[in-house]
């Protein structure tokens, strides 16, 4: 006998649409039944005309905790991301203080105990301390984060051969390191070029020139280190060029992000600082180059970015537009935005389960949990209505950011429920029952 059943709907996987019937027990899916094949079950839901997904896996968001918790926390983020149907969110380490020890990592897994509404996966950093890197590997982060520009220099790795000898530190290891191509040289000379504090300014400090060679970077030292890399949102064509003639090189995964795929430089002019968020939004042809290549199957992941800030701290004066502190929150609208992907007829179901739950379970350490509906796999689903339409509002975001960029968009489905590990957590656009995430960690 089933703990649950869910009858009628359609299941969409990222290898395509079938009918059949999921039966739930202990927090997994037991089987996948042929549609009306007799079972038993103490809960049967009718999800007859529906879709049913797996949970999304959001590979890149800062839940600000801990130290930064005036602008989000465990509860206010992952209660965002369960709205939005995301059940697993991969927390980047950049809190207060980032989390660059063993002890900072275990103390970030105890603080989630209890508050988090759907499952947190720790991301660690690499710190010019490498040294620090094997007690890490013992608690099993999801992945490391290495950067190469625009961050305090205990967490710089501005060249060729600091990045070099950082991903030879992970010989061995089966992890994952993210790196964001940045190029510190730019950065600096742009600065010494430009005081003027303009939107153009800051577009020219991280121009697409700086995206490339970090790409390009990242791809040659993970060849020549043998390690697995994640290379962080791209959004320009001279970045997608750089991806999509060097990607074979390395066992190398890349992402975007909703933003990057709907909003150009332009639109600075009308949303400012809600929108400011590094690297830069970049022009037309940019933002048409990438839709391109999601809609070629060249980008693996779409996450989001997720990275809130207090209203007052958006909305405060400041002598330059660099000076805003970057980023926008997005987990609550992931589905939706990638949904208007589907509408537009860039990408088809499938693949918006391909690039956000398939592979992100899959390339950070949790695809035998996460991100499909199979048996054996964590029943996190998801239940759309594609009879009925949803709209986007400022009004319904809980992430203490208080907005969103993509207020008033409407598309062609709505959530109607979410399961985490079988049990029912959002219903009809609201939180039910207890906080019951779990911190989960890379398979070993």
């Amino acid at each position: 006998m089933f703990e649950t059943l869910i009858r009628g709907g359609m299941l969409v996987n990222a290898d395509g649409l079938s009918r059949g019937d999921v039966g739930i027990a202990a927090g997994k899916v037991t089987a996948v039944i042929a549609p009306g094949e007799a079972a038993e079950a103490r809960t049967v839901i009718d999800a007859s005309g529906s879709l049913i997904l797996p949970g999304l896996v959001d590979a890149h968001a800062h839940l600000r905790d801990p130290g930064l918790t005036h602008k989000e926390d465990y509860s206010s983020g992952t209660h965002a991301a369960a709205l939005g149907g995301v059940t697993t969110v991969l927390d980047m380490p950049t809190d207060e203080p980032w989390t660059a020890t063993a002890e900072q990592l275990a103390d970030k897994m105890a603080i989630a105990e209890g508050r988090i509404h759907v499952d947190v996966g720790l991301q660690a950093v690499v710190s010019r301390d490498l040294s620090l890197i094997p007690r890490l590997l013992d608690l099993a982060p999801v992945s490391f984060e290495l950067f190469t520009a625009d961050v305090p220099d205990g967490f710089l790795f501005a060249t060729l051969d600091d990045v070099a000898e950082a991903l030879q530190a992970f010989a061995g290891a089966d992890t994952l390191v993210g790196i964001s191509p940045g190029d510190q040289s730019i950065l600096a000379g742009s600065r010494a070029r430009d005081r003027s504090g303009s939107i153009a300014a800051f577009l020219d400090s991280r121009p697409p020139l700086a995206e490339a060679n970090g790409i390009a970077r990242a791809l040659v030292a993970a060849a020549s280190a043998e390690a697995k890399v994640h290379v962080r949102q791209i959004n320009s064509e001279l970045g997608v060029e750089t991806w999509s003639r060097l990607r074979g090189m390395a066992d190398a995964s890349v992402e975007t992000t909703p933003q990057n795929l709907f909003f150009a430089a332009q639109d600075y002019e009308t949303q400012g600082a809600n929108l400011k968020a590094s690297p830069p939004l970049r022009f037309a042809h940019d933002v048409d180059a990438l839709r391109a290549a999601l809609g070629a199957g060249l980008i693996d992941i779409v996450a989001t970015d997720h990275a809130p800030h207090a209203p007052a701290e958006k909305a405060a004066s400041y002598a330059a537009f660099a000076d805003i502190p970057g980023g926008m929150p997005g987990l609550q609208t992931l589905l939706p935005t990638m949904l208007k992907l589907v509408d537009d007829g860039l990408i088809a179901l499938p693949d918006l389960v391909r690039m956000c739950s398939r592979n992100p379970a899959e390339r950070f350490g949790l695809g035998r949990r996460k991100g499909r509906i199979a048996a054996g796999s964590d029943a996190d689903l998801l239940i759309l209505d594609p009879r009925r339409s949803s709209t986007i509002a400022n009004a319904d975001q809980v992430s203490r950011a208080g907005y969103t960029p993509f207020d008033g968009w409407t598309v062609k489905a709505r959530l109607t429920n979410v399961f985490l590990r079988g049990d029912e957590i959002v219903r009809d656009g609201r939180l039910v029952g207890t906080a019951q995430g779990k911190i989960v960690t890379r398979e070993r």
